[in-house]
Formats: structure tokens, sequence, C-alpha cells
């Protein structure tokens, strides 16, 4: 059968966007940067990150932040070390760096890129909401100051500029239109919206993204990439990411698990699948759960065991319908079908496949499909014992306590 005839797809019943009129939607990859500014992760050694870059680069990433240089001594050596393994390695990936809008933080940013012989581009930011502003005693004229002096000395270094302005979520339109629109006359070629803390619904974001397309980039004349940079705060990291692709964004940032200051930042394993599945990018994902296991290790925090695609258990089932429903579409000899009868992430796009265990929510047929994955003849005796011994425990068998059944009878 075909696929429309299997699944009634109402994701496309009533559209408000047509997907398949997006024709490119660049990643960028914010691990080694925001990432890493989680209180909870540990900094990895360059080692790590050097194979993490490795990862991005196989996953079809488009650009990378590789650090905030102007941080000190220890995030110059990493930007430096992950700048010239591109080099070296030939990767395709395109390399930023943050800094703040300070010829300090620009300075080291222009001295790696001069060095190592590869263009870096300077996410230069500051902050524009009024809360911001009131905080820190700012102006707006001051802020234009800043802008200025930091831009027209990027340029003279021969570096590519992406304007960001921190909470721009919260920030007046007025204020944005002048920051960006001047940022712009100066020579940036990309503008960054930033939702700092979380705050944007996705209504919020469409509203702004058009907002500055229209009344920024649309006016300039020039060809204006616009970022899209989220947070979680309030659990509308993808939502918000799509929100803003509808909307016209060119370049969205995320981090593997979602690792970033307070709640995390849009996942990009989540973004990577969605879009795969939208039908916006066809790319070999089957590195994934590779990438976010590298990402979990070398930060040392945990792979938490729900988390969608790469979760432990994000393709594992032993309860008693599901796994009667996937043997009988393996039955049909059908591995298409069986990867998606009780899943909308076919495991087999992330390199994974369907696992079905035994506990107590199982039936006999969980019990039936794990004896032929391993081996054993699915007798009667045994299926009931394995069946009897499931209902009495209060967890998934293990495969040890498996093994010690069949071996027992």
């Amino acid at each position: 059968m075909q696929e429309s005839e299997l699944i009634h797809d109402w994701n496309r019943s009533s559209p408000t966007f047509d997907w398949t009129s997006v024709t490119s939607v660049h990643v960028n990859d914010e691990t080694l940067r925001d990432g890493l500014q989680n209180p909870s992760v540990v900094d990895p050694p360059i080692s790590d990150k050097v194979r993490l870059l490795h990862l991005m680069d196989d996953l079809g990433v488009y650009s990378a932040n590789i650090g905030l240089p102007g941080a000190g001594p220890r995030a110059v050596d990493t930007v430096t070390a992950l700048a010239t393994e591109i080099v070296n390695a030939g990767l395709s990936i395109q390399a930023n760096a943050a800094a703040r809008t300070t010829v300090t933080d620009i300075r080291p940013i222009a001295e790696v890129s001069q060095s190592v012989g590869l263009p870096i581009q300077v996410c230069a930011f500051i902050g524009s909401s009024p809360i911001r502003k009131y905080a820190e005693d700012w102006t707006l004229d001051q802020m234009l100051g800043k802008v200025e002096e930091a831009v027209n000395f990027a340029v003279t270094e021969g570096l590519s500029v992406m304007m960001v302005t921190e909470d721009t979520t919260r920030a007046k339109p007025e204020d944005l239109k002048r920051v960006y629109s001047r940022a712009i006359e100066l020579g940036a070629e990309r503008i960054c919206l930033s939702d700092t803390v979380g705050h944007a619904t996705p209504d919020g974001v469409r509203a702004l993204v058009r907002f500055m397309i229209e009344e920024v980039v649309e006016p300039s004349g020039r060809e204006i990439g616009v970022d899209w940079h989220g947070h979680r705060d309030r659990g509308f990291g993808i939502a918000n990411a799509l929100a803003a692709i509808e909307a016209g964004a060119t370049r969205i940032h995320a981090t593997a698990l979602g690792l970033g200051e307070r709640c995390g930042n849009t996942e990009m394993e989540l973004l990577l699948v969605n879009l795969e599945l939208l039908g916006v990018t066809n790319a070999d994902l089957s590195i994934l759960p590779e990438y976010c296991r590298l990402a979990a290790n070398m930060c040392h925090v945990p792979l938490i065991h729900s988390s969608p695609v790469v979760g432990r258990d994000a393709f594992r089932t032993c309860t008693g319908v599901h796994a009667a429903a996937i043997m009988k579409a393996e039955a049909k000899g059908d591995a298409w079908l069986a990867d998606r009868i009780y899943s909308s992430v076919p495991a087999s796009l992330v390199g994974r496949e369907q696992v079905i265990e035994i506990g107590p929510m199982s039936g006999q047929s969980n019990v039936r499909h794990w004896l032929q994955k391993h081996g054993y003849d699915d007798d009667e005796s045994l299926v009931e014992r394995i069946f009897d011994a499931s209902k009495k425990t209060d967890h998934t068998l293990t495969e040890e306590e498996l093994e010690d059944l069949c071996r027992d009878a």
C-alpha cells in the first residue's frame, strides 16, 4: 500500500504554511559556545570539541559558533584549535565566534582568523530590551555608538559581521529598527534575533521575524540573512524555531541536547529530525545518536532516557499492544511499516531500531518477539514461564534476568 493510504497526515490537511516553499534553511550549532555556558556542564578538553565539530560537519550542519575568545586565554586557545582543525581537515562547516560590541572582544577573533587563514564571522551582541537598558543605564545613542565602533572595527579587519541583539523578543520595535538598520549600513551581513530568556511564543516569533524583514531587511536593499536564536524557558524551543522559519528566518541556532543557559536552547537533534520529516532537508542523520552521546559524555550531563530521538526509550517498548502491532507489521515482511506502526519518527532515520522488551505491562507477543530475536524457540512452556515472571515483577526484565529464565527452563 502507498504511504498516503496508511497514514492520514493531519499536519498537511489544512496547512497554514507550505513547507515545500522552504528552499534554503541553514542550521548553526551553538553547542561549543552557548551550550557550554550552562552552569552544570564541564568545559570539555579540546580533543572532544574537535570530535564534536567533525560530527557536526558529518551531519551537514552549515555553521558553528566556536567560542567567545574575548573570555580569556583558554577561550582563545579553543577557538584557535577549532579554526585550525576546520582548515587542516578540510571541513565544510562555516565558523563564527561571539563577541560583545567592543573592540577588545573582536580583536582576538580577527587575530585567530588571520593567523589560521579561516574566515570567522563575528557575532557581535548587545542587550536591547527596555529592562536591560534600564538596569545598565544605557541610552539608545550609547548603544548605537557601541554598535558603530564594533561593526566598523570588524569590517576594517575584513571580518563578516552578524549583528545580534540580546532579549530581542522583549525589545521595542523602534529600538530594534535603529540598531539593526545602522549595523547593516555599516556592513553587517546578517542579523540575529535572540529569545535570550525564552520569553516568546510562536505567534510572537512570527510577528518579530516578519517585522524585521519588512521594516529592516527589505528597505536596506541588501541580501541580509536572518537568524533565530531560541531558549526553552517556556518549552517553546522547537515550536519557535519552526515559527521563525515560517516567517522567513534563513538560519536557526540550536545545541546538542538543548544544552545552554538555564533551561537550555533549541535541541539540535529535534531540529534536524523535524526539518527532515518536513521535507526541508535530506541529510544522513544516522550519526545523530553518536553526536548527542558525545555531547553528554564530554559535558558530564545525563542523556535522559525519555529524550526524543536519542534517549534510551525513544524506540523501546514493553507494552503488549505495541509489541503485538509491531510483530504483525514484521510478519507482513514490511520493515517500513514495522518502523512506523508505533513511531512518528522512524528509528531507522537516526540509525536505530525498534526494541521490544518484557515487563509487567507486556503480553505474550513481547515474550515471543524477544525469544525469536535472541535465538530461542518460542515453545509454549518457555513463553508461559517468562510471561508469568513478568507479571510478578515491578520493572522491565533485564537481559540477564531473561537469560536466567531461559537457562533454568
